[in-house]
């Protein structure tokens, strides 16, 4: 989500050189920044450590500690140029070497058969074969495939090379970690006076981890925090306003309606009919306090990558979805406001679905949501019968393809790649979609190497995603920056960076 943070008519306080921040943290009890274990704990690492690559408000790649970088031989090497006035926060240089030294220690991490939690950045090791240091500034990566989208996998923090196996080791960012307090369970952040971009006005961030997002809140209420994070739907509460700034911020959860495509009932005819019955408008306002953002595809929209000329397909419409129905031959024989339709033998075939969602332990929001599509299915005569299960039941009937829809959701990569949904055979192809063209197209995406390629390869997937209709996109989960002041002017504000624009903001 894309959001102007207000800047006319502001009326709240102004921010001091000391900032108190909220979050909810239950399992940080060391600082390894490769190894986080929670989403906004992140954010706090980004105000330390530093990436070759950032991502812009467009969801572009650009420059951070690289100030340039090329691809050679049709893709398969990168060579990233660092900046040469970069240094760790105790002055000394950052060099190649400590960026080759910090992506080892994530793929070895990544490649080792012998634990579970391969780490936070991961992905990494689907990218890289192997990464060199030409000379100080100079870094070579070897990708296992040409494509584009290695440069947002070089996001992953950068550190000493003599410290990457350490517990708070040094960062190049703006701050660095001076304690952290267990007992008070208290982070305490100081301005880098080395920093290469200029030292903050903003000179001490207190981060206070607290065990429940209640918790969080009630800190705030209580004046105990300037700014905190929430994901709860409890901080819609706050509106902008004299002592208040609340601003939505995306996250990278993508919600989903899977279909099951080899279903009989769930021909083409009918998951148009389905796209077109369902307001997600309706869902976000009710359900989420608008702590969401409607989407059509696995992309972000607002951003360069995603076709917003399509939109119009998406609208909701549902004399289309009727007719769409009848065109498969459905009606209501027997005049009980659902749909029917003869077999080949002459039996009445009711058009019932077995709709599945699975419980979230904290909250009810989706099966609330699950029973509001129901009933908005039910309008075009479609009759579901919803069902609340544990994330492993669910796992086993999508494996088994044991349903016919299934609200599902994804924490997609920081690379907008959703050929893992749309490629046949694929992890997340649960809804057993065969598109020869689709993942014909999804190979031709992961084998861009320019800007333009890659974008023209999403616009064309996308493009096919919306005639076949293989399931339907709903929203992103969003969540609330809740401050008693502005601490940015950056436009797009998102999940794992919420304090981006902090450190350069003048009061």
């Amino acid at each position: 989500m894309l959001l102007l943070l207000p800047l006319d008519g502001i009326r709240a306080e102004s921010i001091g050189s000391s900032v108190n921040i909220g979050i909810q943290s239950t399992k940080t009890i060391t600082i390894r920044p490769f190894e986080p274990l929670e989403r906004d704990i992140i954010t706090i690492y980004n105000e330390v450590y530093e990436s070759l690559i950032t991502i812009d408000d467009n969801y572009t790649p650009q420059g951070y500690l690289a100030e340039s970088w090329e691809e050679s031989n049709s893709g398969k090497y990168w060579t990233f140029t660092l900046r040469p006035d970069i240094h760790f926060s105790d002055g000394t240089p950052v060099t190649a070497y400590d960026v080759v030294a910090s992506a080892n220690y994530i793929l070895d991490k990544a490649n080792d058969e012998n634990i579970t939690d391969h780490g936070f950045y991961s992905n990494l090791a689907y990218f890289v074969k192997n990464i060199t240091a030409k000379d100080d500034r100079t870094v070579v990566v070897r990708t296992k495939r040409p494509y584009y989208g290695i440069l947002y996998e070089m996001t992953f923090p950068v550190v000493p090379e003599s410290q990457v196996a350490s517990d708070n080791p040094m960062g190049s960012g703006p701050y660095v970690i001076t304690d952290f307090n267990l007992d008070s369970k208290t982070i305490y952040l100081n301005a880098n006076e080395n920093w290469w971009k200029g030292k903050p006005a903003i000179r001490e961030l207190v981060v206070t981890l607290y065990e429940t997002k209640q918790d969080v809140i009630t800190g705030y209420e209580y004046g105990q925090d300037d700014i905190i994070f929430t994901r709860a739907t409890a901080g819609s509460q706050y509106k902008t306003g004299a002592k208040t700034i609340s601003t939505s911020y995306r996250t990278n959860q993508l919600e989903c309606l899977y279909m099951n495509n080899a279903s009989s009932e769930l021909t083409l005819n009918a998951r148009r009919a389905i796209r077109y019955a369902i307001d997600r408008t309706k869902i976000i306002n009710s359900i989420y306090s608008g702590l969401a953002v409607q989407t059509n595809f696995p992309f972000y929209p607002g951003t360069w990558l995603y076709n917003d000329s399509l939109d119009s397909q998406y609208s909701m419409n549902l004399d289309e979805a009727r007719r769409l129905l009848a065109e498969d031959g459905w009606e209501d024989y027997d005049e009980n406001h659902f749909l029917d339709r003869l077999d080949s033998e002459g039996k009445q075939q009711n058009l019932h679905l077995r709709f599945y969602v699975y419980e979230e332990p904290d909250n009810d929001v989706r099966l609330e949501t699950a029973n509001m599509i129901a009933d908005q299915l039910a309008l075009i005569g479609i009759e579901c019968k919803v069902e609340a299960m544990t994330m492993a039941n669910m796992k086993e009937k999508l494996r088994a393809g044991s349903f016919d829809l299934a609200l599902v959701a994804f924490s997609m990569d920081v690379c907008p790649d959703p050929g893992f949904m749309l490629m046949r055979g694929n992890t997340g192809n649960y809804n057993r979609y065969k598109s020869s063209r689709m993942t014909e197209l999804c190979e031709q995406y992961r084998s861009q190497t320019s800007q333009e390629g890659f974008r023209e390869k999403a616009m064309e997937i996308q493009a096919l995603f919306t005639e076949d209709c293989p399931f339907l996109c709903l929203y992103f989960r969003s969540g609330s920056v809740i401050s008693r002041y502005l601490y940015t002017t950056r436009r797009d504000i998102h999940e794992y960076e919420l304090l981006r624009g902090i450190e350069t903001y003048t009061p």
